[in-house]
Protein backbone atom coordinates (compact mmCIF):
# COMPACT_ATOMS: atom_id res chain seq x y z
CA UNK A 1 0.00 0.00 0.00
CA UNK A 2 1.42 3.11 -0.74
CA UNK A 3 0.63 6.62 1.25
CA UNK A 4 1.89 9.89 0.13
CA UNK A 5 2.92 12.26 2.83
CA UNK A 6 4.82 15.59 2.84
CA UNK A 7 6.38 15.18 6.58
CA UNK A 8 9.82 14.32 5.05
CA UNK A 9 9.58 16.96 2.68
CA UNK A 10 9.12 19.52 5.25
CA UNK A 11 12.11 18.03 7.54
CA UNK A 12 14.14 18.64 4.48
CA UNK A 13 12.53 22.36 4.17
CA UNK A 14 13.37 23.03 7.86
CA UNK A 15 16.96 21.99 7.69
CA UNK A 16 17.65 24.06 4.91
CA UNK A 17 15.92 27.21 6.59
CA UNK A 18 17.64 26.16 10.04
CA UNK A 19 21.11 26.92 7.70
CA UNK A 20 19.89 29.74 6.61
CA UNK A 21 19.18 31.26 9.64
CA UNK A 22 22.48 30.71 11.42
CA UNK A 23 24.22 32.09 7.91
CA UNK A 24 21.77 35.50 8.87
CA UNK A 25 22.10 35.29 12.53
CA UNK A 26 26.10 35.10 12.04
CA UNK A 27 26.29 37.72 9.21
CA UNK A 28 23.96 40.71 11.83
CA UNK A 29 26.54 39.56 14.45
CA UNK A 30 29.62 40.56 11.21
CA UNK A 31 27.53 43.59 10.89
CA UNK A 32 27.20 44.60 14.31
CA UNK A 33 31.05 44.35 14.82
CA UNK A 34 31.89 46.56 12.03
CA UNK A 35 29.86 49.18 13.00
CA UNK A 36 31.14 49.29 16.09
CA UNK A 37 34.55 49.58 15.11
CA UNK A 38 33.70 52.73 12.82
CA UNK A 39 34.53 56.21 15.05
CA UNK A 40 31.80 58.86 15.49
CA UNK A 41 34.76 61.58 16.36
CA UNK A 42 34.62 64.57 14.75
CA UNK A 43 37.06 66.18 12.78
CA UNK A 44 38.83 68.62 15.49
CA UNK A 45 37.67 72.37 13.80
CA UNK A 46 39.64 74.98 12.91
CA UNK A 47 40.20 78.69 14.71
CA UNK A 48 39.77 80.80 11.58
CA UNK A 49 37.01 81.39 9.35
CA UNK A 50 38.89 80.82 6.33
CA UNK A 51 39.90 76.83 8.01
CA UNK A 52 35.98 76.75 8.95
CA UNK A 53 35.14 76.34 5.70
CA UNK A 54 37.35 74.28 4.74
CA UNK A 55 36.80 72.19 8.38
CA UNK A 56 32.87 71.78 7.73
CA UNK A 57 33.88 70.57 4.01
CA UNK A 58 36.42 67.79 5.91
CA UNK A 59 33.85 66.85 8.64
CA UNK A 60 31.05 66.79 6.01
CA UNK A 61 33.46 64.27 4.29
CA UNK A 62 34.57 62.05 6.98
CA UNK A 63 30.62 61.53 8.18
CA UNK A 64 29.91 61.03 4.21
CA UNK A 65 32.57 58.26 4.39
CA UNK A 66 31.89 56.79 7.87
CA UNK A 67 28.06 56.15 6.45
CA UNK A 68 29.49 54.60 3.32
CA UNK A 69 31.85 52.27 5.29
CA UNK A 70 28.24 51.46 7.23
CA UNK A 71 26.56 50.84 3.53
CA UNK A 72 29.45 48.26 2.35
CA UNK A 73 29.56 46.60 5.90
CA UNK A 74 25.78 45.95 5.34
CA UNK A 75 25.97 44.64 1.63
CA UNK A 76 29.27 42.74 2.63
CA UNK A 77 27.33 41.18 5.28
CA UNK A 78 23.46 41.15 5.97
CA UNK A 79 22.28 41.80 2.22
CA UNK A 80 23.42 38.75 0.27
CA UNK A 81 21.00 36.38 3.13
CA UNK A 82 18.40 39.39 3.26
CA UNK A 83 18.43 38.59 -0.44
CA UNK A 84 18.02 34.88 -0.07
CA UNK A 85 14.85 35.35 1.93
CA UNK A 86 12.77 36.49 -0.87
CA UNK A 87 12.10 35.25 -4.51
CA UNK A 88 12.63 38.09 -7.27
CA UNK A 89 14.45 40.24 -4.49
CA UNK A 90 17.42 40.57 -6.39
CA UNK A 91 16.78 43.59 -8.56
CA UNK A 92 16.22 45.73 -4.88
CA UNK A 93 18.51 48.26 -3.94
CA UNK A 94 20.73 48.34 -1.17
CA UNK A 95 19.19 51.03 0.87
CA UNK A 96 15.97 49.24 0.14
CA UNK A 97 17.38 46.20 2.03
CA UNK A 98 18.34 48.50 4.59
CA UNK A 99 14.88 49.53 4.75
CA UNK A 100 13.49 46.28 4.79
CA UNK A 101 16.28 44.76 7.47
CA UNK A 102 16.83 47.83 9.54
CA UNK A 103 14.30 51.06 9.51
CA UNK A 104 12.96 53.76 6.71
CA UNK A 105 15.09 55.95 9.22
CA UNK A 106 18.31 54.46 9.41
CA UNK A 107 18.10 53.77 5.64
CA UNK A 108 17.39 57.45 5.27
CA UNK A 109 20.28 58.49 7.36
CA UNK A 110 22.96 56.91 5.85
CA UNK A 111 21.43 57.79 2.05
CA UNK A 112 24.38 59.33 0.19
CA UNK A 113 21.33 61.65 -0.93
CA UNK A 114 21.24 63.33 2.58
CA UNK A 115 23.65 65.51 4.58
CA UNK A 116 23.27 63.42 7.74
CA UNK A 117 26.75 62.39 9.47
CA UNK A 118 27.50 58.91 11.14
CA UNK A 119 26.95 60.65 14.61
CA UNK A 120 26.80 58.82 18.02
CA UNK A 121 23.42 58.67 17.90
CA UNK A 122 23.22 56.83 14.43
CA UNK A 123 25.50 54.62 15.59
CA UNK A 124 23.71 53.86 18.66
CA UNK A 125 20.32 53.11 16.54
CA UNK A 126 22.16 50.82 14.03
CA UNK A 127 23.85 49.19 16.91
CA UNK A 128 20.31 48.72 18.43
CA UNK A 129 18.08 47.77 15.78
CA UNK A 130 20.75 44.87 14.44
CA UNK A 131 20.44 43.47 17.87
CA UNK A 132 16.88 43.76 17.77
CA UNK A 133 16.97 42.06 14.57
CA UNK A 134 19.71 39.19 15.75
CA UNK A 135 17.23 38.39 18.43
CA UNK A 136 14.25 38.15 16.31
CA UNK A 137 16.36 35.59 14.34
CA UNK A 138 17.30 33.38 17.65
CA UNK A 139 14.03 33.83 18.21
CA UNK A 140 12.86 31.94 15.10
CA UNK A 141 16.31 29.70 15.00
CA UNK A 142 14.26 27.90 18.18
CA UNK A 143 10.88 28.03 16.64
CA UNK A 144 12.08 25.63 14.01
CA UNK A 145 14.03 23.24 16.31
CA UNK A 146 10.63 22.53 17.84
CA UNK A 147 9.56 22.49 13.95
CA UNK A 148 12.19 20.06 13.65
CA UNK A 149 11.89 17.96 16.78
CA UNK A 150 8.04 17.89 16.31
CA UNK A 151 8.12 17.14 12.36
CA UNK A 152 10.33 13.65 13.67
CA UNK A 153 8.29 12.44 16.42
CA UNK A 154 5.36 13.32 13.50
CA UNK A 155 7.66 11.36 10.90
CA UNK A 156 8.20 8.15 13.44
CA UNK A 157 4.16 8.31 14.45
CA UNK A 158 3.17 8.25 10.06
CA UNK A 159 5.63 5.51 9.24
CA UNK A 160 3.78 3.40 12.00
CA UNK A 161 0.85 3.76 11.07
CA UNK A 162 1.75 3.03 7.24
CA UNK A 163 3.89 0.31 7.96
CA UNK A 164 1.00 -0.82 9.94
CA UNK A 165 -1.35 -0.99 7.20
CA UNK A 166 1.22 -2.09 4.76
CA UNK A 167 1.09 -5.16 6.61
CA UNK A 168 -2.46 -5.42 6.82
CA UNK A 169 -3.23 -4.86 3.06
CA UNK A 170 -0.78 -8.46 2.52
CA UNK A 171 -3.88 -10.60 3.91
CA UNK A 172 -6.46 -9.95 1.65
CA UNK A 173 -10.07 -9.40 2.83
CA UNK A 174 -11.20 -12.51 1.07
CA UNK A 175 -8.92 -14.93 3.11
CA UNK A 176 -10.40 -13.58 6.75
CA UNK A 177 -13.13 -15.04 8.77
CA UNK A 178 -15.87 -13.27 10.51
CA UNK A 179 -14.12 -13.09 13.77
CA UNK A 180 -10.60 -11.53 12.12
CA UNK A 181 -12.63 -9.06 10.22
CA UNK A 182 -13.72 -7.61 13.34
CA UNK A 183 -10.26 -7.87 14.71
CA UNK A 184 -9.28 -5.81 11.22
CA UNK A 185 -11.56 -3.44 11.61
CA UNK A 186 -10.99 -3.24 15.27
CA UNK A 187 -6.90 -2.31 14.06
CA UNK A 188 -8.57 0.17 11.32
CA UNK A 189 -9.96 2.17 14.72
CA UNK A 190 -6.42 1.79 16.51
CA UNK A 191 -4.73 3.24 13.79
CA UNK A 192 -7.06 6.40 13.30
CA UNK A 193 -7.18 6.89 17.09
CA UNK A 194 -3.46 7.66 16.49
CA UNK A 195 -4.19 10.09 13.58
CA UNK A 196 -6.67 11.36 15.80
CA UNK A 197 -3.63 11.78 18.62
CA UNK A 198 -0.90 13.29 16.32
CA UNK A 199 -3.49 16.10 14.76
CA UNK A 200 -4.51 17.07 18.26
CA UNK A 201 -0.65 17.49 19.23
CA UNK A 202 0.03 19.01 15.97
CA UNK A 203 -2.46 21.81 16.84
CA UNK A 204 -1.68 22.05 20.22
CA UNK A 205 2.03 23.05 18.98
CA UNK A 206 0.92 25.26 16.24
CA UNK A 207 -1.57 27.42 19.30
CA UNK A 208 2.43 27.17 20.85
CA UNK A 209 5.39 30.29 20.85
CA UNK A 210 9.22 30.33 21.34
CA UNK A 211 10.56 33.14 23.03
CA UNK A 212 14.06 34.52 23.20
CA UNK A 213 14.07 35.93 26.24
CA UNK A 214 11.94 38.66 26.41
CA UNK A 215 13.42 40.38 23.35
CA UNK A 216 11.37 38.54 20.75
CA UNK A 217 8.92 35.46 20.37
CA UNK A 218 7.74 33.52 17.15
CA UNK A 219 4.09 32.65 17.23
CA UNK A 220 3.60 28.88 15.55
CA UNK A 221 1.20 29.44 13.74
CA UNK A 222 3.20 31.82 11.56
CA UNK A 223 5.02 28.82 10.62
CA UNK A 224 3.65 26.79 7.90
CA UNK A 225 3.03 29.83 5.89
CA UNK A 226 6.56 30.59 5.97
CA UNK A 227 8.32 26.99 6.04
CA UNK A 228 6.05 25.98 3.44
CA UNK A 229 4.34 28.08 1.18
CA UNK A 230 5.87 26.25 -2.33
CA UNK A 231 4.54 23.14 -0.72
CA UNK A 232 1.28 21.71 -2.12
CA UNK A 233 -0.42 21.72 0.94
CA UNK A 234 -0.83 24.12 3.32
CA UNK A 235 -0.33 22.29 6.30
CA UNK A 236 2.29 18.93 5.69
CA UNK A 237 1.26 16.87 8.73
CA UNK A 238 -2.35 17.86 8.76
CA UNK A 239 -2.79 16.91 5.12
CA UNK A 240 -0.69 14.02 6.03
CA UNK A 241 -3.04 12.86 9.39
CA UNK A 242 -6.04 13.17 6.85
CA UNK A 243 -4.47 11.28 3.79
CA UNK A 244 -3.59 8.24 6.21
CA UNK A 245 -6.92 8.67 8.21
CA UNK A 246 -9.01 9.09 5.04
CA UNK A 247 -7.09 6.10 4.14
CA UNK A 248 -7.80 3.78 7.16
CA UNK A 249 -12.08 4.84 6.48
CA UNK A 250 -11.35 3.26 3.04
CA UNK A 251 -10.26 0.27 4.58
CA UNK A 252 -13.09 -0.28 7.08
CA UNK A 253 -16.03 0.30 4.56
CA UNK A 254 -14.92 -2.06 2.53
CA UNK A 255 -14.00 -4.80 5.87
CA UNK A 256 -17.69 -4.07 6.68
CA UNK A 257 -18.85 -4.72 3.20
CA UNK A 258 -17.09 -8.12 3.77
CA UNK A 259 -19.05 -8.43 7.26
CA UNK A 260 -22.23 -7.85 5.98
CA UNK A 261 -21.93 -10.27 3.43
CA UNK A 262 -20.57 -12.73 6.13
CA UNK A 263 -23.91 -12.42 8.01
Amino acid sequence: MSVDTYVERARTRVRTEREALEAKRTAFERFDRRVRSISTDPTPVASTGAAVTGTEHRVRSAGDARCRDVRRAFEETVRPHSLDDVEGSGDESLLETVRSELTESIALALSPATDASFSPQLKRTVVAETAARRNEVKALEGALAREAAHLSDAADAVDAVVERLAALDETPLTALGFGALETRHETLDELRSRCADLARRRQEFLNGTTSNGAEAAVAHRRLPPYLYRDFPVDHPVLSTVATLDATCDDCQRAVRRHLVRRV
